[in-house]
């Protein structure tokens, strides 16, 4: 039996998807089977990320009403053979959406893979509303921004109403020289700030803006991105693994881009 998660964040413009994707390719490229699951009703993102867009017959709205069985809408990735995707529908109305037909198709998809990640809405909107009860683990997106913060702590809040303890956070677009200004809060003060666990944190990296331009995971295009997410998908995993040092590009290399 594998074990589902929510991928969430206090607000949008964070970078949960990108997280979602990425860390689930590293998961997949470990020998895990993963399927992603795009909860974030009306803007269907995980699908053009992953250049899959073109691929989409049939959606989660299809599996919903019975229109087609699940396994004629979970859609493989191109380049992980361990890496699926059941993607979202514009077209579904909010209101239409059944928490417990939606558990339903995580349970039957827990049985087939090893991790089964819901990419949900930022806040708390409906679709995060209705992925609380088809999982067991949740991992917070948050940058180390202080209005990124507050709102994650609104959200932790209403997992901890609903049962849901086990919340590790991930900081993203990490910059460590922006904490030794004083620029940023630093890691150790936004953990205690939010009183959760840190899973781990991907730094600032230019990469993760074209792998979306152009519809690839970041982590197979940067060593540093690579090592971050090695890190969380180990820990993620149970693995005593520690996060990456940051190492900052000379000029040279960051002129010529290597």
């Amino acid at each position: 039996m594998g074990e589902a998660i929510a991928i969430t964040s206090g607000k949008g413009g964070v970078g949960k998807s990108s997280v979602t994707l990425n860390l689930g390719m590293m998961l997949a490229m470990k020998q895990k089977r993963v399927c992603l699951i795009d909860m974030d009703l009306g803007l269907k993102n995980l699908d053009l990320m992953m250049d899959l867009q073109n691929r989409v017959i049939y959606d989660l709205k299809d599996v919903l009403e019975g229109k087609c069985p699940l396994r004629k809408a979970i859609i493989k990735d191109k380049h992980c053979a361990n890496l699926y995707l059941l993607p979202a529908c514009k077209s579904m109305r909010i209101h239409d959406m059944k928490t417990a037909e939606i558990k339903r198709v995580v349970d039957l998809l827990k049985h087939e893979f090893d991790y089964v990640l819901l990419d949900t809405p930022a806040g708390i909107e409906s679709g995060f509303l209705c992925s609380l009860p088809c999982v067991e683990r949740v991992l917070l997106v948050s940058t180390l921004d202080v209005t990124s913060l507050q709102d994650g702590d609104r959200v932790i809040g209403l997992l901890l109403k609903e049962g849901l303890d086990q919340i590790d956070l991930i900081i993203n677009r990490y910059q460590p020289r922006f904490v030794e200004k004083k620029i940023s809060l630093s890691l150790e003060d936004a953990a205690q700030w939010l009183g959760i666990d840190l899973l781990g944190y991907i730094f600032e990296d230019e990469e993760v803006m074209r792998a979306n331009n152009y519809h690839f995971a970041a982590i197979m295009q940067s060593e540093s991105l690579y090592a971050c997410f090695d890190a969380l998908a180990k820990r993620l995993c149970g693995e005593a693994a520690p996060l990456p040092k940051y190492r900052e590009k000379k000029l040279l290399a960051k002129l010529f881009g290597s």
